[in-house]
């Protein structure tokens, strides 16, 4: 009796112990789960969208609300600062490699398997969903295996061979490199003898039924329009819903929805178009939200970044303790529509373009108020003046001209009347947040490196 007594204690306080050693119990499957990777998307892009809202008079982002809520180192294997290859890897696979290879380990040589392949091999429905192109690294981290996030024609090789049930956003990027030398053919003629239809026809997207069949749904070239551009067809809350309706079956589902350009207008420092992205990408969340409030207990959504991108600050020497996020909507269009439109008005104007003709177009499409003696929160002081004045003399006053410069400017001075500031056009180390709420979302607490989100996710589409 004494020792049987003994061996229960025993069993008691290995119980107790293996917790705190970190071995905590492998959680239950689900059988839905959605995974969002903000791409440059850390907890200064979150907030600034979050005092925006409140500005507003608004209720703020959905996926600040999560219950769970946590700190995610973002390191890659050779590189305290990661790029999205190697971050999208630890994400989708659970193991580190070196910056710019996706699904493979360090050496290159091993392939890694993602919780996305896990999920088709347990013989759930898989959707990779994004706004930038379907190749790109991070979507190509659930299905692709390269040493190089360069090599597109072989990362669209991958997605045709993948067996996943549904790709959604921009299109195959280098689909059709004759250069290459593992061509085959064009990826969209090769889609179909892998069981695949391949759909660019918004209403023939929005039409598609359960029952399908394997889909490519996208754009023929490039990625999604910018939000705040307004130009019309789908967007990525459009692509998750479909996604939603059409993967919808008895065994369950694993999509990853991207918000990709979040992170290339941080590389632009353009903070307003940003702010549109993360709406966007919020609104996706949502969707999967209204789906797991008719599936409460078969529902987990988990919503990280893959690094953070720009350095992002929120403030600015210029307005002290002082915050004016919400001035960001006198912006109208993204940094690339108006380098669009500054080389349009050059090539009118020809000979007789000045300084005079880019101030009048900066004030209509980022409000910035040029006139002496202005009481707008964003008149234009003299330094500020001059500095753009220099920008528009770099940008087209020597033999090759270029908008950058001076559209880099606008922004510049523009995000600074908001309190914003930028301390790089690159990535940077700081963490980012992984937000989760559902079924097992419990799992997701304290402070994780981003190879335990795979680590976390497998045992649960297994």
């Amino acid at each position: 009796m004494f020792f049987r007594r003994c061996r229960i204690i025993a069993v008691f306080l290995v119980l107790l112990i293996l917790p705190v050693l970190g071995i905590a119990k492998e959680a239950e499957p689900v059988k839905y789960i959605f995974l969002f990777i903000g791409d440059g998307f850390s907890i200064p892009q979150r907030m600034m969208a979050e005092e925006y809202l409140h500005k507003k008079g608004e209720p703020g982002l959905y996926l600040n609300t999560l219950p769970n809520q946590v700190l995610t180192t973002t390191r890659s294997a050779d590189s305290f600062i990661t790029d999205s290859a190697a971050s999208g890897t630890a994400i989708a696979c659970g193991e580190k490699t070196k910056s710019g290879q996706l699904g493979v380990d360090v050496s290159g040589n091993r392939r890694l398997e993602s919780v996305a392949e896990v999920a088709r091999d347990a013989g759930r429905k898989v959707g990779i969903i994004t706004s930038v192109t379907l190749n790109h690294a991070t979507p190509a981290a659930f299905y692709g295996h390269n040493v190089s996030r360069g090599n597109g024609y072989a990362l669209g090789l991958d997605l045709i061979e993948s067996g996943f049930d549904y790709f959604a956003g921009g299109g195959i990027d280098k689909q059709d490199d004759q250069k290459n030398k593992l061509y085959k053919g064009d990826i969209y003629k090769l889609a179909p003898e892998h069981g695949y239809t391949v759909l660019h026809d918004p209403a023939a997207i929005e039409n598609l039924k359960p029952g399908s069949g394997k889909i490519i749904a996208c754009l023929k070239k490039g990625a999604l329009p910018y939000a705040i551009d307004h130009e019309e067809g789908l967007r990525l809350v459009d692509y998750t819903k479909k996604g939603i309706e059409l993967l919808d079956n008895p065994k369950g589902f694993f999509i990853m929805v991207e918000g990709g350009k979040i992170d290339w207008m941080c590389h632009a420092n353009d903070a307003a178009t940003v702010l549109r992205e993360i709406f966007e990408f919020d609104q996706a969340v949502q969707a999967a939200r209204d789906f797991m409030n008719a599936h409460p207990d078969d529902t987990l959504i988990a919503v990280t970044g893959d690094h953070e991108t720009g350095g992002l600050t929120l403030g600015f020497a210029g307005t002290g303790y002082k915050s004016y996020i919400e001035r960001l909507e006198y912006q109208k269009c993204s940094l690339d529509a108006f380098k669009v439109k500054l080389t349009a008005l050059q090539n009118e104007k020809k000979n007789s373009f000045s300084f005079d003709d880019v101030k009048e177009l900066t004030s209509k499409y980022f409000g910035l108020d040029f006139a002496e003696k202005s009481q707008s929160p964003l008149a234009v002081s003299k330094e500020e003046n001059e500095i753009l004045r220099g920008a528009f003399e770099k940008s087209f006053k020597g033999k090759k001209t270029s908008a950058t410069p001076y559209a880099l400017g606008v922004l510049r001075v523009f995000d600074n009347k908001a309190g914003l500031g930028w301390t790089s056009t690159a990535h940077t180390a700081l963490p980012v947040d992984t937000s989760a709420v559902g079924k097992n979302a419990d799992v997701f607490n304290g402070m994780i490196d981003n190879t335990d989100i795979a680590k976390k996710l497998k045992p649960m589409v297994r």
